[in-house]
């Protein structure tokens, strides 16, 4: 088997081409990736669902829009946090991913973790590719691989995160954020 270089910590960025409904100018920070695997979450899907709704323990924790984001198309039943916490030190109920970004476990009382949070998102599911799937996708060009910057996570327009990803990218990818949502009427 092919060694897997790890893209854990990175952003996904769905390209023009790719047209599935879910993943249409996604950005995924990917949580975990190795021969096994992916798993991630959109970072730019709010639902109309509140965080009080459904996790009223984290309600005021989490920022603008405190709302509920669509993490991906599996286990919508479940609840992801994802948190920023500055620093080396995380604290107990954190678990870091890539540089300041890292899980919450959810079961922890929020208030011990919500004096370090320098940001939190609570995601209903999660995006997951199989052995190899997500390299066959890059293979494709169906995503373009960016690194993350904490501020991603807790965007506070994440409808316009697409364009402003890829806006800040140092290569021909910039001017992909000129593309319109509907070249057809060019």
């Amino acid at each position: 088997m092919t060694e897997v270089s790890s893209l854990t910590g990175r952003l996904l960025v769905a390209a023009p081409a790719l047209t599935d409904p879910i993943f249409d100018r996604a950005v995924v920070l990917l949580l975990d990736h190795d021969e096994e695997g992916s798993l991630g979450v959109v970072l730019n899907r709010p639902t109309p669902v509140g965080v009080g709704d459904i996790l009223a323990s984290w309600a005021g924790l989490t920022g603008e829009p405190d709302v509920v984001f669509q993490g991906g198309p599996v286990s919508l039943d479940s609840a992801l946090g994802v948190a920023v916490i500055p620093g080396d030190e995380g604290p107990l109920g954190w678990r870091r991913v890539h540089g300041a970004i890292g899980l919450v476990d959810l079961e922890t009382p929020p208030e011990l973790l919500g004096p370090a949070l320098g940001s939190l998102r609570i995601f209903a599911g999660y995006a997951g590719w199989g052995p190899g799937q997500l390299e066959g996708e890059l293979n494709e060009g169906a995503w373009y691989v960016v690194e993350s910057e904490p501020g991603d996570v807790s965007s506070p327009s994440p409808e316009r995160l697409w364009r402003a990803v890829l806006r800040r990218q140092r290569s021909e990818l910039a001017m992909i954020a000129t593309y319109p949502d509907d070249p057809s009427l060019n």
